[in-house]
């Protein structure tokens, strides 16, 4: 749990920095299973003619570094959501273990419960993010995910549904995020409420409302930076030569709109009824399945609320 102290920091500030909220193991078998995924990529390019036979000292980074290079679709299978649109029956996406146990870690569920109680959703709004070295990414490149993120609260980009639901972010680092590798930084005051967004290279704070005065917030690999919906964000740019790795967790109180209802949920930790908590992986991954399915045979459902008609974004 959160003490009373790191409670009131993020009460005051929007935001907490917390290092070794996950331990090595949890850290090892995503990075495992990552890499578990990467070869089979790599064999399909591979056997597709794509790529040359993976040479015997080349690791994840290695293979990750050729498929960017080479232009090929490594993000998606690798995220833990779906797209915002295209969806086909095909579409890849990452649902394993080791990736369950992180969103479900009794660490990360501690320190959420202290922020928004103990009735814990696993919300749907979540991603891998995975950045290159910022000049080595394309100039056509516009994935929020991939490349640096523009200015935004979290609050802004659910749909209307979840205005007044309780949620945190918890931004989880991977590898260690440094000021040079593009860690995120923070707007330097509190907000309390939604700023308009538009749709730039990515949903993100329209430009009168971006903050002028920020703050870089590092966090080793392990520790994460947990944010309250309305805190405005954005990351620095990977100056670094190599890649910086995290995930966007999120969690939601059970029974409120997730902002993304069209994506499942599901009950990560409950005081008052333990038996509703997901314990198996692979009924999660099934639930993904099956809404892939319904995505891909439906009309197109947005995830934003933000277009170009509003009259901030003109």
């Amino acid at each position: 749990m959160l003490s009373r102290q790191d409670v009131e920091r993020f009460r005051r500030q929007g935001y907490l920095v917390v290092e070794g909220l996950v331990d090595v193991h949890v850290l090892g078998n995503v990075r495992d299973e990552y890499a578990v995924l990467m070869d089979r990529l790599f064999d399909q390019w591979h056997a597709e003619g794509l790529v040359d036979a993976p040479r015997a000292d080349m690791d994840f980074w290695d293979k990750l570094d050729a498929a960017y290079r080479g232009g090929f679709d490594w993000y998606q299978p690798f995220d833990i959501s779906l797209p915002h649109a295209g969806i086909t029956e095909e579409t890849p996406f990452h649902f394993g273990p080791a990736v369950f146990d992180m969103v479900t870690d009794s660490n990360i569920l501690d320190a959420v419960e202290t922020l928004i109680g103990p009735e814990i959703t696993s919300n749907p709004i979540q991603h891998v993010r995975i950045k290159p070295p910022e000049r080595a990414v394309a100039k056509d490149e516009i994935r929020a995910h991939v490349v640096s993120t523009d200015w935004h609260q979290d609050q802004g980009v659910t749909l209307p549904e979840a205005d007044q639901t309780e949620f945190v972010t918890v931004w989880l680092a991977i590898t260690d995020a440094t000021v040079e590798n593009g860690c995120l930084k923070v707007a330097a005051d509190q907000y309390d409420e939604m700023m308009p967004h538009c749709p730039k290279v990515q949903t993100a704070l329209a430009d009168p409302y971006v903050p002028e005065i920020s703050v870089p917030v590092p966090v080793k690999a392990g520790g994460a930076v947990i944010f309250h919906p309305m805190t405005p964000h954005a990351s620095l740019a990977n100056e670094s030569d190599g890649y910086r790795w995290s995930f966007d967790l999120r969690y939601s109180v059970t029974g409120q709109p997730t902002g993304r209802s069209h994506f499942p949920e599901f009950v990560a930790r409950s005081r008052s009824n333990p038996a509703s908590e997901l314990k198996d992986w692979r009924a999660w991954k099934d639930m993904w399945e099956g809404t892939r399915r319904r995505l891909a045979n439906a009309p197109h459902i947005a995830q934003h609320r933000w277009d170009e008609t509003s009259p901030h974004c003109a």
